[in-house]
């Protein structure tokens, strides 16, 4: 699967739009987490509990993108974006999402 953040891939075409694919995960810090957190941000400098959960978060909301398009026929994703967000005080939201095609070599 391609997977681009432009328009365009160089050297395709686009010969069919399937539609929006998206993938979603919610992660909890947890209390620990928290705890820890909140000992490193009084001294200030890089969380890497936190680093590495939302680097793993990132990888499955692509895996699961990648999947949807997979699933509705897709060969390429253009226009991949991620977002995130919080809900509620400990838990973090990821998507990743693009628009699936059908692309061929030119």
């Amino acid at each position: 699967m391609l997977v681009v953040t432009t328009e365009k891939i160089e050297g395709y075409k686009i010969v069919e739009v399937k539609g929006p694919a998206f993938g979603l995960i919610v992660r909890s810090r947890g209390i620990g987490g928290d705890i820890m957190a909140g000992l490193k941000s009084l001294v200030g400098g890089e969380i890497k509990q936190y680093t590495a959960m939302l680097e793993d978060s990132r990888k499955e909301a692509m895996d699961r993108m990648i999947k949807n398009a997979n699933e509705m026929g897709a060969n390429a994703i253009i226009m991949m974006r991620y977002d995130s967000g919080e809900i509620g005080t400990n838990m973090s939201e990821i998507v990743a999402y693009g628009t699936a095609v059908i692309v061929e070599k030119i």
